[in-house]
């Protein structure tokens, strides 16, 4: 039996450091590619936070092949039918930022005819039987998280979609080329209101996230 290699890809060590532990896995700091002292075929990168980190990072190993690249990451939450600590797979990310300002309201990237596109999508070809105990739902990527109920409400009128994050876009947009297998897990650690961090909890997501990632890299590995 092969055994599929896996890269796990994430903002920052904190959202990953229980996985790290888990499967012993050493970084020497960011923007390098780490491997596992427990499990074959296991690599970790630190990308640092938002787009053109991920984008940047992502792209020195572009010449690597894997077989299943995971994002692993916390966001925030735009609808109450999501929990806080929730796992959920995003099978569609856009750049929602991209686009341009008119008196007569934000023109989306796409009505701008400009080339190129803003939207993407996971791709699983071997879907892991674990994903499907998970709400798949969209995202949002933005370098500027939404915090004012008036930025929140103008968002929503325009997309329709569930999460956002910093780095889930340009995830998607990296990883295609470098894997037969990608996609985005996140946790939600808050919902997307007033901002207020004392309503957070950061820890319940990140805690989520690694055990079910964990298990599922386990499952499929069959360690």
């Amino acid at each position: 039996m092969i055994v599929p290699n896996f890269l796990i890809v994430s903002a920052t060590k904190q959202e990953i450091q229980p996985l790290l532990n888990h499967f012993s896995v050493q970084l020497t700091g960011e923007e390098t590619l780490a491997g596992s002292d427990v499990v074959k075929d296991l690599s970790v990168i630190v990308t640092g936070v938002g787009m053109v980190n991920t984008a940047f990072v992502m792209g020195k190993f572009f010449n690597h092949k894997f077989d299943f690249i995971i994002n692993l990451g916390i966001c925030g939450t735009l609808h109450s039918h999501l929990k806080i600590g929730e796992v959920v797979n995003v099978v569609s990310d856009t750049i929602c930022e991209m686009g341009a300002e008119s008196p007569v309201g934000f023109i989306k990237y796409p009505d701008l005819i400009a080339g190129g596109i803003n939207y993407y999508e996971n791709k699983i070809n071997d879907e892991p039987e674990l994903l499907a105990t998970i709400k798949k739902v969209k995202a949002l990527t933005v370098n500027k998280v939404h915090g004012i109920e008036e930025s929140i409400e103008q968002i929503k009128s325009l997309y329709e979609a569930d999460v956002e994050s910093m780095e889930g876009a340009a995830f998607l947009r990296a990883a295609d080329g470098m894997g037969i297998n990608y996609l985005q897990l996140r946790a939600i650690s808050n919902y997307v209101e007033n901002r207020d961090k004392s309503k957070w909890n950061i820890a319940l997501a990140i805690k989520n996230l690694n055990e079910f990632a964990i298990k599922l890299i386990t499952n499929y590995k069959n360690i």
